[in-house]
């Protein structure tokens, strides 16, 4: 396993809607390993593909490390799809570790059900509410090209702009290995 470089807004690869992935090969498991890997290295409880650098329509979750969640299992989602949004939805403050140190209240549906491939391709649904369902639609949004930072208020997204150029310029320090360069991609 290896620890990737994430990359960061302002990188072309997060603006991009992911390629579905057609058969799970020996680079694909690799590739998974090393998003946990590299997930778990920066204290992350998600991340998509195009966040480490790969075309591809896989995001990982590994949610366990929250408080009352310790027993979660981690999850690897393959051409995953949101067949179901609750009405209900929740304000809940999010972070990403391709927009590193910012944090901002999103709303989203309290509840989703998604439907997805395993590493054996074969699909599966799961029923996701509160934490888990929260971080699934941020992964899930990043497959579609989309950061938390488009969800917020028009003034937020103002207040921010100076520290995403910092970020997209790579002017801040942060504890993990970022992607040297906007263009950067491995798959």
């Amino acid at each position: 396993m290896s620890i990737l470089p994430i990359t960061v807004c302002g990188d072309k690869i997060l603006r991009k809607k992911a390629a579905q992935v057609s058969k799970v090969d020996n680079k694909i498991i690799k590739l998974i390993a090393d998003m946990f890997e590299t997930m778990h290295n920066a204290n992350g409880i998600g991340l998509a593909a195009n966040q480490v650098g790969a075309n591809k329509q896989i995001f990982v979750v590994d949610i366990s490390v929250a408080e009352g969640y310790e027993d979660a299992k981690p999850l690897v989602l393959i051409n995953p799809k949101i067949i179901a949004k609750s009405e209900e939805t929740i304000s809940y403050e999010e972070g990403c570790l391709s927009i590193p140190d910012q944090r901002e209240e999103v709303i989203r549906p309290k509840m989703i059900k998604i439907q997805y491939q395993d590493a054996d391709l074969k699909t599966q649904t799961i029923e996701a509410d509160d934490l888990l369902a929260r971080v699934m639609q941020h992964e899930f949004d990043h497959l579609q090209g989309v950061l938390f930072t488009d969800l917020v208020d028009e003034e937020t997204k103002k207040r921010l702009k100076k520290q995403l150029n910092k970020i997209k310029n790579r002017k801040v320090e942060v504890a993990y290995p970022i992607s040297s360069s906007a263009d950067y991609q491995i798959l």
